[in-house]
């Protein structure tokens, strides 16, 4: 799994790449539909039902109408490492508020057979020493992430004060008082000096736009609702409730990939509704070596963290201490995800041979699928045609076998742009119909639509004015953080910052960053937090002028549908991040952090020595 890397000419190759380009332009062809996103419907409304917690019974209460210091909205990784930042940053009055019944986020409500995090666990789980913890498996299973967010909240004394089974409604800046209103779904009117949004970006699952999938007699649920009662068993396997089922499973991604070896083993028959095949390399998965555990020092996560954020930023690093299929492809990750690139080439030749690289890399993962796949027909259909991060790519030892056996169907729905539609009984695909006693939706999240950005959570600042509004011709922040007319509100994500496919070390510098802005702004005696006009303009100035020369419309434009491109809406252009990368990012932001943070800090007392 390295970074095929060559400066051949065509004839040497092994493959010509004009040809390869045809075939992906063909394949992404038969994909794009129309109505773009738009195919897809959002777990709400009439189909709410989908989105309703089955794990935790919502308890009732009396509306809060109390004063926090800090309010953090969201209980996943994001607001859990804020919440610990701000403890340990000396910040006692902290609610945390999530709309889950527990803390973990996407893992409090991805509990479905086969999930494991296809980051390395030892790099994705955060705070492991401070925690005393050391995962079990290199890429540990969901329930173990779950309850080791559990054991973050429960370290830092986070349930003090949570309220679960709360959505935030409406926030609201009180000029006078200084202070967010804060309104919630469960009529609390409660008031917080400042306010963290960190409501997550794999949090809302969706639902695709089948005509008639609400004429379907049979069993249906979203893999992030999985239904136990129906199926049986638990994540390690076991649904012995499909023995006697008919299952249709659509959705071929990253959950696809680890719930279909555990359907195919359990229903009496599996129909895989494909309509792109995702890449599927060697995942290696293996529990932790004793040996290797007893030999680490203090020190050795953010030390592993930070060399594997920095081997996909393509930054310069002494070895590679991971070793897995991120690592080995962070070259061809560059197109989608910021980074350090060879300066000393001319942008034109480090794209044609970035495209080299890409095309071995991808003859290498359909021979793979050729290798595992017995029949020959079935084998092709499940052949990725397109450049490597046109989708997120995927991970599994059990996947492609599980077309091995006689009671799995693969169905390749691409020249009908998906399943056509449901009836009573069965899901038909063009003019064929499938009779199923269950549909399993793996169709994941509404990725990177936050309540704040989707417009759910209006937000009101100085003024009443809305965010969105304020937003209209795109984000004005400062480094991602926050934006001018809405103080003490600070936002984690993808905003204006810089992104990594470990975005849990990406929230832990986010939430690192807040919490000392925050004690800066108590130590200071500053009446609030609030970017200046200038200081956005500046950091959007820095963002165009470092994105400069890296647009991605082409590459997005060639690529199949997925959420990357709008499924085929051909969006791109230069990066809304910080281009050179998370490495870099984080540098500017600990020179920030050193100097006196007067273009946020609004109303702090001079500093004594003058």
């Amino acid at each position: 799994m390295t970074d095929t890397t060559t400066t051949s000419e065509p004839r040497d190759l092994g493959f010509d790449p004009d040809e390869l380009r045809e075939r992906y332009r063909r394949e992404r062809d038969r994909r794009v539909r129309p109505d773009g996103a738009a195919q897809y419907r959002r777990a709400a409304g009439e189909f709410g039902y989908y989105a309703k917690d089955p794990y935790t019974e919502r308890v009732e209460r009396e509306p809060l109408t109390d004063r926090v210091e800090v309010l953090v909205v969201g209980g996943g990784f994001g607001g859990l490492l804020t919440g610990a930042r701000l403890r340990e940053a000396g910040v006692e009055s902290l609610r945390m508020m999530d709309e889950a019944g527990d803390f973990g986020g996407t893992w409090y409500w991805n509990r479905y057979p086969g999930i494991h995090c296809d980051i390395e666990s030892y790099v994705y789980m955060p705070l492991l020493e401070e925690t005393g913890y050391l995962p079990r498996w290199r890429y540990a299973p969901g329930e173990e992430i779950r309850q080791h967010a559990v054991r973050i909240a429960e370290h830092y004394g986070l349930y003090r004060d949570a309220a679960f089974h709360t959505r935030v409604t409406e926030l609201r800046w009180d000029e006078k008082a200084g202070e967010w209103v804060v309104r919630t779904d469960r009529s609390d009117v409660m008031r917080a000096r400042y306010v963290v949004v960190s409501s997550g970006t794999l949090s809302q699952a969706k639902l695709p736009g089948i005509p008639g999938i609400e004429d379907f007699r049979g069993h249906t649920f979203h893999t992030s609702r999985w239904d136990y009662a129906y199926t049986g068993g638990t994540a390690d396997g076991g649904l012995t409730g499909l023995a006697d089922k008919r299952v249709a499973v659509i959705g071929t991604g990253a959950t696809g990939l680890q719930v279909v070896p555990h359907l195919a083993r359990d229903a009496r028959h599996l129909y895989v509704m494909q309509r792109t095949p995702s890449t599927v390399d060697v995942r290696d998965n293996r529990p932790t070596d004793p040996e290797w555990a007893a030999s680490l020092r203090p020190g050795w996560q953010r030390e592993r963290m930070e060399n594997f954020l920095a081997t996909l930023a393509g930054e310069p690093v002494e070895e590679d201490l991971i070793g897995d299929g991120w690592t080995g492809t962070a070259r061809l990750q560059r197109q989608m995800i910021t980074g350090a690139v060879d300066t000393t080439l001319d942008p034109a030749e480090r794209e044609r041979l970035d495209e080299l690289a890409d095309f071995a890399t991808m003859n290498r993962l359909r021979a793979r699928v050729e290798e595992l796949v017995e029949d020959p027909a079935t084998a092709e259909a499940l052949k990725p045609w397109y450049r490597y991060m046109c989708k997120r790519p995927g991970f599994s030892d059990q996947y492609l076998q599980s077309f091995n056996r006689p009671n799995v169907t693969l169905v390749d729905t691409a020249d009908h742009g998906g399943v056509t539609r449901m009836t009573e009984d069965a899901v038909v695909v063009g003019t064929h119909g499938y009779e199923v006693d269950c549909v399993i939706f793996a169709t994941g999240f509404e990725v990177g639509v936050s309540g704040v950005v989707s417009g759910t959570l209006p937000v009101h600042g100085r003024g009443g004015t809305q965010l969105l509004e304020a937003w209209a011709r795109g984000p004005r922040t400062l480094h991602g953080f926050s934006a001018h007319g809405f103080p003490n509100l600070f936002h984690l994500g993808s905003v204006q910052n810089a992104n990594s496919v470990n975005f849990v070390h990406i929230l832990s510098e986010q939430a690192g960053h807040i919490a000392a802005v925050v004690a800066r702004a108590a130590k200071d005696g500053a009446r609030h937090v609030e970017p200046t006009v200038a200081a956005q303009d500046a950091w959007a100035a820095t963002i165009a002028e470092e994105g400069a020369g890296r647009d991605n419309s082409a590459f997005l434009a060639e690529c199949t549908p997925g959420y990357y491109n709008g499924e085929g809406s051909r969006r791109g252009g230069a990066p809304t991040s910080y281009a050179p990368g998370p490495v870099a990012f984080h540098r500017v932001l600990a020179q920030w952090r050193e100097g006196d943070m007067s273009d946020v800090l609004v109303g702090a007392a001079e500093p004594a020595d003058g």
